[in-house]
């Protein structure tokens, strides 16, 4: 699915990202409990990927809505509820999700010149074409929290491997799940079969970890050479 946004002519077909991640010896069975999908998306597809650490608030909140605003994707992992939506079970329910879009809840009356309104439904605007629209703070378009802040909520447009469906998430309701994220279900750990756990487990591979996908050139939607 990420792949597919970078350069939609190029596919990349599961099987051979897993088949790729066993000769790494990233998994056994399919499982990726480590944030060494950065080295695997490297690896299979040409695509520049950062490792992202201290989850997707506070700091890094910047960072995360400017690289999606910009139309890149992200990976992150995620415990998953039955209804594919974020929860908290500890890392039980361990999944990755990409994230392929953002929807911010603003004050219209401080949103940037830059933005253009939708022809078809009020009260919604897009980012310029060339994902400007800066976010970090005091930049010269919409700014996080603060006084003055223009941004007061923030929705993900989020896909996973279970759902074909495209979800909204609320952004702290995805983090908190990613954050917490800390020891394999007893369940696998009886079901006899064998998964590659990262040194410290899950709370070092997965915890409060993401991995940002570009393309090597630095600009989307250009296959590499």
């Amino acid at each position: 699915m990420a792949a597919s946004l970078l350069f939609p002519s190029h596919a990349v077909q599961p099987g051979l990202l897993v088949r790729a991640a066993r000769d790494r010896g990233f998994t056994h069975r399919g499982e990726m409990f480590s944030a060494d999908m950065a080295a695997l998306a490297r690896d299979v597809f040409p695509c520049h990927p950062e490792l992202l650490e201290g989850g997707l608030e506070g700091p890094n909140l910047p960072r995360v809505l400017q690289h999606l605003i910009s139309g890149l994707p992200l990976l992150v992992p995620y415990d998953e509820d039955s209804n594919h939506e974020p929860c908290q079970r500890r890392g039980h329910k361990a999944h990755w999700a990409v994230l392929t879009g953002v929807l911010l809840g603003v004050r219209t009356a401080t949103l940037s010149p830059a933005y253009r309104p939708d022809p078809e439904i009020p009260n919604l605007f897009h980012p310029p074409p060339c994902g400007g629209g800066e976010l970090a703070p005091g930049g010269p378009g919409l700014r996080w929290g603060g006084p003055g802040g223009a941004v007061e909520r923030v929705l993900v447009l989020a896909q996973q491997g279970k759902s074909p469906r495209v979800q909204l998430w609320a952004l702290g309701g995805l983090h908190g799940s990613n954050a917490q994220l800390s020891e394999l279900s007893p369940r696998r750990r009886r079901d006899g079969h064998r998964y590659v756990l990262p040194a410290g487990g899950l709370a070092q591979g997965l915890g409060g970890r993401a991995v940002l996908l570009r393309p090597r050139d630095g600009s989307p939607g250009t296959p590499p050479e």
